[in-house]
């Protein structure tokens, strides 16, 4: 006499005498006993039951089929996700996972029955198997079909477990832990808006869109719970990630198919969400589709361009960083080596030169002076290298205004490039008011045809909490921290224009530019619009489409373009270069946590993912 079981190691069938180990009632290790699978066993919509955790716990026994295999050592998520035939209550989940470190005991389509320890473990149920009889094999499970946006936060409890589809067309709304944790968050009816960009944080659509967002998205993660996973598994058309093969928000994905699991990705950054695990699931998949393609080229309307570009911590400084010149001791930023700073290097000169700007703002540039060794001299010189020798020079705002340090005393300041051939600077004003901690820059340029604008370029103090009190807390309404410092830049920035700038250069033409932090109809923006400055980016594009960064699943525009009453009809075209904020993170030039592979085939020396924000360009017709 013979008895059946299947060797999970090799997923070989193999016979044994019933007088050998198998007739006594012992298993081979990784081996799964042939059963009858008789007797009583629970459904597991009891067990999960309707609420958000275990109905029942303790020894329990069930029967179902492997929808998806996750076995193995960490960082799998160490066992499996059964499903039954369904205890015909909607408002239970039929499907749950078996905790079985360390083994390697079943197979998709399995039907297999469990016996172990019902719990809740951390927001999700699970059994922690002690035995395992294997039923039968190659069977097959419909998948429940789930739809965005959710109904309410508790909408998938009932799905928790169960192999389930989404036959929507799925938007690619944020990346940003794609190359740490192998996950993407997609939404359903396109990108998600920053409800700040759309509405003033005291309008109750603001808060209605917020709420709204919240219900439209979900994590699609890949089948480990481990960090800087080789390959990245979510590329396009079903390929890893690389340089040449992104994922762009933006993208697609449809028909998306995987077990509903509520987890973590194995560190407290990720930490306990909705995610669909394609990866391991029965008829698995998540087909990522190029919807959102690079842009080719950079080109708007006028015969004067300004760009306003983020460059996101450019230093040629790796030790011995210091607050402004001979400030306070500080730590580096950007780049940490000379290898790491010729690829940012790279990837800069590509975007500028792209851009191909007459007038180009700068932001988050080392705040190391104007001396021949300072960070802005290295990138002009590199960019003069790729372009032509003297087609760049840089405004050297310590010469031009007889103040040494005046950008500031923080380790980033905002700094101006501009074609010689094109314009011409007139005039250098700084506004040194402490009040910013990167002093706005003013350069008013003549053109050829003699007319005249003045560029000032600022970054405003972020949305970080870090020391914020009082007013400067988050208020709760979509503003974060340092709102009301943010407005009172606004307000004291247009004032010293009105006061200062324009009388010294006796030209009203004035257009504010920068990463101002706020997005477009948040209180400082609102401030400067209510003070005569329009933004021209929603005028152009619209605050209902445009973006320059993404955070948190949502899409706006921190970076601004804002016109004088006097410029406003000078104002040609306006585009947001989706360069950067649409691309992973991990395509940028670090090299730290990075296989050896990957920093081959993460990087190239392209204009793509140079920094967080995206470049904006404008284009100007200007009058004498």
């Amino acid at each position: 006499m013979t008895t059946t079981r299947r060797n999970y190691a090799t997923g070989a069938l193999v016979f044994a005498a019933a007088t050998g180990l198998a007739g006594l009632g012992i298993l081979a290790p990784g081996t799964a006993q042939a059963a009858t699978c008789t007797g009583d066993v629970s459904a597991i919509g009891s067990i999960q039951g309707s609420g958000n955790t275990a109905a029942i716990t303790g020894t329990v026994t069930v029967r179902g089929v492997v929808v998806s295999d996750n076995e193995g050592s960490s960082p799998t998520l160490q066992g499996f996700f059964l499903q039954d035939g369904g205890d015909k209550d909607k408002a239970t989940s039929d499907g749950i996972f078996v905790y079985a470190p360390g083994r390697n005991q079943v197979s998709v389509g399995d039907e297999v029955q469990v016996t172990g320890a019902a719990a809740e473990y951390q927001g999700q149920t699970q059994i922690t198997s002690t035995t395992l009889d294997l039923c039968a094999t190659g069977k097959t499970v419909k998948p429940t079909t789930v739809k965005l946006p959710l109904a309410s936060a508790t909408a998938l409890e009932r799905y928790e477990g169960m192999l389930v589809r989404l036959p929507q067309k799925l938007t690619v709304s944020e990346h940003y832990l794609l190359g740490r944790f192998g996950q993407v968050t997609v939404s359903s009816k396109g990108r998600l808006r920053q409800p700040t960009n759309v509405y003033p944080a005291a309008d109750p659509k603001r808060a209605q869109l917020q709420a709204r967002n919240a219900l439209n998205q979900l994590i699609i993660d890949d089948a480990l719970n481990n960090q800087n996973a080789d390959p990245i598994v979510f590329g396009r058309d079903g390929k890893p990630l690389s340089a040449t093969n992104t994922l762009r928000t933006g993208d697609t994905v449809k028909n998306a198919t995987g077990v509903l699991t509520y987890t973590w990705a194995g560190n407290a950054a990720s930490p306990n969400a909705w995610r669909l695990r394609p990866v391991g699931a029965l008829n698995g998949a998540a087909d990522f589709r190029a919807t959102n393609p690079r842009p080719k080229t950079s080109k708007v309307k006028g015969d004067v361009t300004v760009a306003s570009s983020n460059v996101l911590n450019y230093f040629n400084t790796f030790t011995g960083c210091t607050y402004g010149v001979g400030g306070a001791a500080t730590d580096c930023r950007g780049a940490e080596n000379a290898a790491e700073l010729e690829r940012q290097t790279a990837k800069e000169i590509a975007a500028l030169k792209s851009l191909d700007a007459d007038v180009v703002g700068l932001m988050e540039i080392e705040n190391d002076g104007y001396g021949a060794d300072s960070a802005i001299a290295t990138l002009t010189d590199a960019l003069n290298a790729a372009t032509g020798p003297g087609t760049y020079a840089y405004v050297d705002a310590d010469a031009a205004t007889g103040v040494l340090n005046v950008a500031g005393d923080d380790a980033i300041k905002v700094g101006m490039l501009y074609q010689p051939a094109k314009v011409t600077p007139v005039k250098t004003l700084v506004e040194n008011d402490d009040l910013f901690e990167r002093h706005p820059l003013a350069v008013t340029f003549r053109t050829p045809k003699n007319a005249k604008v003045s560029v000032v370029v600022n970054h405003f103090k972020s949305k970080g909490c870090d020391g914020a009190t009082g007013l400067d807390t988050d208020q709760g309404d979509g503003q974060s921290c340092w709102n009301a410092h943010r407005t009172e830049q606004a307000t004291t920035l247009a004032g010293w224009i009105d006061s200062t700038l324009v009388p010294a250069v006796g030209d009203k033409d004035v257009l504010v530019i920068g990463d101002l932090n706020s997005y477009a109809k948040e209180d400082p923006i609102l401030a400067l619009n209510d003070l005569g400055y329009t933004d021209m980016v929603d005028q152009k594009i619209g605050s209902d489409k445009a973006y320059s960064y993404v955070f948190s699943a949502q899409s706006g525009y921190l970076d601004q373009a804002l016109a004088s009453p006097s410029l406003k009809s000078q104002v040609k075209d306006v585009l947001d270069v989706h360069i950067n904020a649409d691309e992973p993170s991990v395509l940028d030039y670090n090299t730290n946590f990075k296989s050896a592979g990957q920093i081959t085939s993460l990087y190239a020396p392209d204009r793509f993912r140079t920094s967080d924000h995206d470049p904006v360009l404008i284009g100007l017709d200007l009058r004498k």
